[in-house]
């Protein structure tokens, strides 16, 4: 018998929301910065959540990726609560907050390229590869040019957040009809 797994609804969802955010941030420049520290904060919530969950999943599984994902969520859900409470706060922090998010999100995410081999093929495992090298790089790049990630953070998040999306849609439906 197959039986769907809850997780591929949650990173469906998840990556439509990042979808959604990153064409908003191309789509709607003319937005308050602090609109959209809000809404990446909720994102982060809910990404950091996602991570907890698959903790949770994954964790009977021994070596660094399963806690490197809890740490990330904790992190995630933490960030996103700074900055849907906090907005104003948040874009002076966002400079060198968001670098970290995506940093700390994508080194979780490599540490589970070999569940997402397993799971979903190594197609997906070759496209959430390179999206998240992709993430190391952006993150590293605004991390060392703190001025520069203000003045295009919303093209950087823009753009990162749609590949997110992207790459959580891939992941869940490769995952929707997996046994578990």
């Amino acid at each position: 018998m197959r039986r769907r797994s809850g997780f591929g609804w949650l990173e469906l969802a998840i990556g439509i929301l990042l979808i959604l955010l990153g064409a908003l941030a191309f789509l709607r420049p003319d937005l308050a910065l602090n609109s959209l520290v809000f809404a990446y904060g909720v994102a982060a919530v809910v990404m950091g959540i996602a991570d907890i969950i698959l903790y949770i999943e994954v964790e009977r599984y021994t070596g660094f990726g399963p806690i490197l994902s809890l740490i990330a969520g904790v992190l995630s859900v933490m960030s996103g609560v700074m900055l849907a409470v906090y907005p104003r706060t948040g874009v002076l922090v966002l400079t060198v907050l968001f670098p970290i998010w995506f940093i700390a999100h994508c080194i979780s995410r490599l540490t589970q390229l070999n569940h997402v081999r397993y799971v979903a093929g190594s197609g997906v495992y070759r496209f959430a590869l390179v999206i998240n090298i992709i993430g190391l790089i952006l993150g590293c790049l605004m991390i060392l040019r703190p001025l520069f990630t203000l003045a295009t953070l919303r093209y950087f998040a823009g753009f990162y957040l749609i590949l997110l999306g992207i790459d959580a849609v891939v992941t869940a439906v490769s995952r929707m009809g997996t046994r578990r």
